[in-house]
């Protein structure tokens, strides 16, 4: 048997065998179901952040949710310049190929992307020293002044504002994608803001007519 080579690596290991015992094993068949292929109904778009884990928030098993992760779980405007678009090949693989019916932008309290763009610390920062980052929460630029000037750039008020104001500048980019914006209209697809509190374990989801975030009870 291969040796672990560190204490961090050892960890993941144990909660593999776990996972076979208890995950795994019991459930043959569902794993079974997954290996021809995948239906989601909904796509998740969440932080990178270790604390913000969809499928233990919304306590849900594999096949249940396609899920894309990065920095402050934010979504880029539709564009077609050259480059790498991670999340809009994500979004289009959703859409187009899996047809998810519901796409949930979940924000979170603490965020760090989310105070970066608040406070501006990153800014002159080269590549690899946090200039990816700053080039990265810069499309929160369009709604940091509003909350700056509202509730300062310091405090969890200013932070909270912040945080839930990026679950709304995603939402706006989502709608900018052809194909998101032509399912919607036909009401094949429906999108959703919600943001979870790390400090209580609370969700709270948004209510776009009113631009307000209500506690899920």
């Amino acid at each position: 048997m291969v040796r672990p080579f560190s204490p961090e690596l050892d960890h993941l290991i144990e909660g593999y065998r776990r996972f076979r015992t208890n995950g795994w094993t019991p459930r043959l068949e569902r794993w079974h179901q997954l290996r021809e292929g995948q239906e989601p109904p909904v796509m998740v778009i969440a932080c990178s952040d270790s604390r913000v884990d969809p499928a233990q928030i919304f306590d849900t098993d594999p096949g249940e949710m396609f899920v894309v992760r990065n920095v402050a779980a934010l979504v880029p405007p539709f564009e077609t310049s050259p480059g790498y678009h991670g999340v809009s090949a994500a979004l289009e693989f959703a859409v187009q190929v899996l047809k998810v019916r519901k796409i949930v932008v979940l924000g979170h309290g603490m965020c760090g992307g989310c105070r970066a763009a608040l406070t501006q610390e990153l800014e002159g920062t080269e590549p690899g020293e946090g200039g990816f980052i700053n080039d990265w929460i810069g499309l929160l630029s369009g709604v940091r002044d509003e909350v700056a000037h509202k509730h300062g750039t310091t405090g969890r008020p200013a932070e909270r504002a912040m945080e839930q104001a990026g679950v709304k500048v995603s939402l706006a980019n989502l709608r900018t994608f052809p194909c998101v914006r032509r399912k919607e209209a036909a009401g094949e697809l429906r999108l959703r803001g919600a943001f979870f509190a790390i400090s209580d374990g609370v969700l709270h989801v948004l209510d776009e007519d009113s631009g307000e975030f209500s506690e899920v009870r």
